[in-house]
């Protein structure tokens, strides 16, 4: 199990340059079932993080490019009448796939953004009153400009919270950016690179997930910090209880990412910041201030210190 695991980050590293932490929080979401969303400035390597997961496993994948003129049939497939055959036939569309890059997002219209709502949270499509199952695993990988770019729509609260992550991909030092330069200089390695891992075993990669043991002791401390955020004039709702319960899966996934078969404090600490700021319902409204309410919510809520493996 464990060795799968680094196989799909080796892969990965053969195309990435110093995304390792990056890398290790999308594979976390993988694992828990969620679904990440990317945001960065054009250029720092977003959609190239999304392309080279979906090389290195055999699963299908599809490439949504959105824009402002994009409907929501576009995305999620729509009924047309076939002359031919005298009836309505259903043409899917690219959400019908497994691996699902929706690249700047944030450029479609809110009514567009939302078509993606119940396939995301539900892993089905409901089109003219006919739901549709989506294909295991289901894994969104979303990009999304700044917001302050040009054109750019806001995602919406319901949108945002679909997302187990929000990530953003991080500068490259000096030496990591002559690096990527060597790498690419004469050839892609995108483009020779081979897949690693089949959609069975990422599914059962996502069974074994679940059963990554949670001590009682950090269930509680993941509760304290929920119930923390809601408290003070300046929250407004603070964390929810499904943002309650992404912590923990997204811990599970990060521990499995790690090699452990249980969660350690440290695994809560370090996806806390993506999973929960751009859930905190607050007078911030800036994603860097809501970082920084997250980061001081982990410092006011004392660490219970324990054995976390199993008894």
């Amino acid at each position: 199990m464990w060795e799968q695991i680094q196989k799909i980050k080796e892969n990965i590293r053969q195309v990435l340059v110093g995304k390792e932490s990056v890398t290790d929080l999308v594979l976390a979401s993988l694992l828990a079932r969620g679904h990440v969303l990317l945001e960065d400035l054009p250029g720092t390597g977003k959609t190239v993080l999304a392309r080279t997961l979906a090389a290195s496993l055999s699963c299908g994948f599809g490439r949504i490019q959105f824009t402002p003129d994009l409907l929501p049939g576009d995305v999620t497939g729509l009924n047309y009448f076939d002359q031919e055959k005298g009836h309505f036939v259903f043409r899917e569309g690219p959400v019908f796939t497994q691996i699902l890059l929706a690249d700047e997002i944030n450029r479609a219209t809110p009514r567009t953004q939302s078509a993606l709502l119940e396939c995301m949270a539900e892993n089905q499509v409901t089109v003219d009153g006919e739901t549709r199952r989506m294909a295991e695993p289901f894994f969104v990988i979303a990009t999304q400009n700044p917001v302050e770019t040009y054109g750019c729509f806001p995602l919406p609260e319901a949108q945002l919270d679909r997302f187990l992550m929000k990530l953003s991909m991080g500068d490259l030092s000096a030496e990591e950016e002559r690096k990527m330069v060597d790498r690419f200089m004469t050839d892609d390695p995108l483009t020779t690179l081979s897949s690693v891992a089949s959609a069975e075993e990422i599914q059962m990669l996502q069974t074994e997930c679940r059963k990554i043991f949670v001590h009682e002791d950090l269930r509680d401390y993941i509760v304290s910090l929920s119930r923390k955020s809601r408290e003070g004039n300046d929250n407004l709702g603070g964390i929810s209880p499904r943002g309650t319960l992404s912590l923990v899966r997204a811990s599970q996934g990060f521990a499995m990412v790690r090699g452990r078969e249980y969660v350690v404090p440290e695994d809560i600490k370090e996806v806390a910041v993506p999973v929960l700021s751009h859930r905190l319902i607050s007078a911030e409204t800036d994603d860097a201030g809501r970082k920084r309410k997250i980061r001081a919510l982990l410092d006011s809520v004392r660490v219970p210190t324990e054995n976390w493996g199993k008894a």
